[in-house]
């Protein structure tokens, strides 16, 4: 077995393309080999700022020798059948062998060098290779068939053992020789194979592992930061950026003037992080320092004096920049921004920015005065989604929901003058300079202009939840907001027809429905939704049913992303009827919980036997319960008297939302049931008696749906 390299070296990568260039290359090499019949052992792919390399491992000699069999028309079809198989095949009739009256075509396919096969498949891989972004260059570009590559193309490298494959790209003549690194090491370097190449490169000043860069930033920076008494504020993105910028990666830390510490920490962490990829650090009471990291390409002789120097001239620039949006922003108040929404197009079916302002005011003041939103503390912190819960709702019961708020007072106000504010940092030039700030921005400038703070937080944080794993608002003027927003542009955008469809949500209603799923959650809302939906529509009752099927959709997936069995959420949703999320989950949990007991088991069982029962004799939907005309068996009278028991106690404790003790309540009819199955013939010869217990055995399924479908359990 032999290993083979491949080292594409070229003008700089963008570090945002190197990864997912390593996985093409690998698939595309794979794809190619398994054509031929080969494949690796292992195949390892390296990418940096100037090379994406390649290395097979445990490649053999040669393909084998194989026997393809085309089968064809039978020996008697007519003279068009056969001609059109022969040219098809490029065989002759006396090429072709008949058996059992069908003719074949057999070929015999004689082994390949290894090398042979790769001879032809780097070239068709670079050929085909699906950069993001690629450019022709040289006096080849002027013709639209001319080789395309993510920068000009230098080098090939091929080695299959220690011997070159030959071939080439363009002109580019594959070989054995590459370059280190650019200032360091730039002579040519023979490469001797695969086994030698990571370390051969490393003493030419080249880290080859864009995981070993990226260990070693960010452990240098760390220290870095420790060294001057500060903490890194990491940052496992940036630490991936400055490894695909870098091939022998120094971090270096230095200051900025304290002055620049007025601006808000999270603009001087954009400006370094976006503008300049340096890391920036917290000094021991947790408030940003003024330090950053940035992360050199070479091992400079005055250690790096001279970098850090021009680095922190170059970033006092962008702060300054920074501090001049943020003073001269200062100076208008948020409410003389908000006309200029107007002139910002928010869809061109559903109007501008400022009639997207005026629909979220109004739904948030209604979300407050309905009772949905109120002063009530959070239910706790843990969202359902990601696979716990507030206590309540974990084990299955819940709280009642709020009488509806009197006018909703001083919240009501709050909230709408908060969603009034939402939006108006969107013409600001911080905002505009760094679109990644807004809400942050406005929080920052309505706290400054003296509104109240629990407005100011609102408008901060009215995008949340903005991913999985984001933090979900939990104070209640900030819950009003951003639940309103979110309900606007799902709703909005269903009313106009514009539903996400397979893999396209070019709107991200599927990421603000799973907001508007964790909101509710999390904050323990008892939010109807239909009344809701139609609300958020401008009372309109066109695609209200289908928007809340899509949001509750998401919900099912959110559950089971977080662990929640799939069969006991469809068992719980199936029965229909509810649009009350709390509910439904408080549910759902309560069955989970309830089903892995023995009680839960031994009673799914029976009720399975009862609905199978049910099924072959054609007895569906609910039917009229009498009590027997003929004196019941001991074990049919004790399920009766057990239904008895149940039902209303079931019952109760549905209306009180307290699943836990529905639950309880149906493991009762564990042991009669069981008892009723093993004494009691249901198909009894007489028909009053048949009659009568396949009645009993609804009622046993009636009970149990009143909890979930149990037909959709499964097990």
């Amino acid at each position: 077995m032999t290993d083979f390299l491949l080292e594409l070296r070229s003008e700089e990568i963008p570090a945002r393309m190197q990864a997912g260039a390593r996985e093409n290359l690998a698939k595309l090499f794979a794809a190619e080999l398994s054509k031929a019949g080969l494949s690796a052992g292992e195949i390892v792919t390296y990418a940096g700022p100037r090379r994406l390399a390649l290395i097979a491992r445990g490649l053999p000699a040669a393909t084998e020798a194989v026997s393809e069999e085309v089968k064809g028309p039978r020996a008697s079809a007519p003279p068009q059948a056969l001609e059109g198989f022969l040219r098809k095949t490029g065989l002759t009739r006396e090429q072709l062998t008949e058996r059992d009256g069908v003719l074949f075509a057999i070929t015999e396919k004689p082994g390949r060098a290894t090398a042979e096969v790769l001879a032809e498949a780097i070239p068709a891989i670079v050929r085909a290779f699906p950069w993001p972004k690629s450019m022709r260059w040289g006096a080849e570009s002027a013709s639209t068939e001319s080789m395309r590559w993510v920068r000009p193309l230098h080098a090939i490298v091929a080695l299959f053992g220690g011997e070159v494959v030959p071939f080439a790209i363009a002109g580019i003549a594959s070989g054995n020789v590459t370059r280190g690194h650019r200032f360091h090491a730039p002579a040519e370097i023979v490469l001797t194979g695969a086994d030698t190449y990571v370390d051969q490169l490393r003493a030419a000043k080249v880290l080859v592992d864009q995981d070993e860069r990226a260990a070693i930033i960010r452990a240098r920076a760390s220290a870095l930061a420790a060294e001057a008494g500060l903490e890194l504020v990491e940052d496992d993105g940036l630490v991936a950026e400055n490894a695909g910028l870098t091939e022998w990666p120094v971090p270096l830390l230095g200051r900025f003037d304290t002055a620049y510490l007025d601006v808000p920490p999270e603009v001087i962490q954009l400006t370094a992080r976006v503008n300049q990829k340096y890391f920036v650090c917290r000094s021991g009471d947790g408030k940003l320092a003024n330090a950053f990291i940035c992360t050199a390409n070479i091992e400079a002789s005055d250690g790096g004096a001279k970098i850090v120097e021009g680095n922190g001239k170059v970033l006092a620039a962008r702060l300054s920049d920074a501090r001049f949006f943020y003073e001269t922003d200062l100076k208008t108040k948020l409410d003389d921004l908000r006309p200029k929404l107007e002139k910002i197009v928010f869809h061109e079916k559903l109007g501008t920015v400022a009639d997207k302002v005026e629909r979220v005011a109004k739904l948030a003041r209604w979300l407050v005065e309905e009772g949905i939103v109120t002063e009530s503390p959070s239910r706790g912190r843990e969202g359902l989604g990601e696979g716990s819960a507030p206590s309540d709702v974990a084990s299955g019961t819940v709280p009642p929901p709020s009488p509806p708020a009197s006018g909703g007072g001083e919240l009501a106000d709050l909230a709408e003058r908060a969603a009034y504010l939402a939006k108006a940092d969107l013409v600001t030039g911080m905002v505009g300079e760094f679109p990644e700030l807004q809400g942050l921005m406005g929080g920052y400038y309505a706290a400054a202009q003296g509104e109240d703070p629990r407005v100011a937080e609102a408008v901060r944080d009215h995008y949340k939840p903005v991913g999985q794993g984001d933090d979900v608002p939990t104070a209640p003027v900030t819950v009003a907001v951003a639940l309103a927003d979110k309900l606007d542009s799902v709703a909005q955008f269903f009313m106009v027809g514009l539903k996400p469809s397979g893999s396209k949500d070019p709107f991200a209603l599927r990421r603000a429905a799973l907001g508007i799923a964790s909101t509710i959650q999390q904050n323990g809302l008892r939010l109807p939704f239909y009344p809701t939906t139609i609300r958020a529509m401008g009372n309109a009752d066109h695609g209200s049913t289908e928007m809340m099927d899509f949001i509750i959709d998401r919900l099912k997936v959110q559950q089971r992303e977080a662990g929640v069995r799939h069969d006991l959420i469809d068992a719980v949703f199936a029965l229909g009827g509810e649009d009350d999320l709390v509910r439904l989950l408080a549910r759902v949990r309560a069955l989970q919980a309830f089903v892995t007991t023995d009680d839960g088991t031994n009673l799914l069982a029976g009720y399975k036997r009862a609905a199978n029962i049910l099924k072959k004799e054609g007895v569906e939907g609910d039917q009229a319960w009498t009590a027997p005309t003929y004196i019941p068996e001991p074990a049919e009278a004790d399920l009766i008297a057990a239904l008895d028991a149940a039902e209303p106690k079931a019952a109760d404790a549905v209306k009180a939302e307290d699943f836990e003790a529905a639950m309880a309540a149906l493991a009762s009819l564990r042991a009669p049931i069981d008892r009723f199955f093993d004494d009691v013939t249901v198909n009894d010869a007489d028909p009053a008696k048949r009659t009568a217990r396949l009645a009993l055995l609804a009622r046993v399924r009636a009970a149990v749906h009143t909890v979930a479908d149990f037909s959709r359990i499964e097990g």
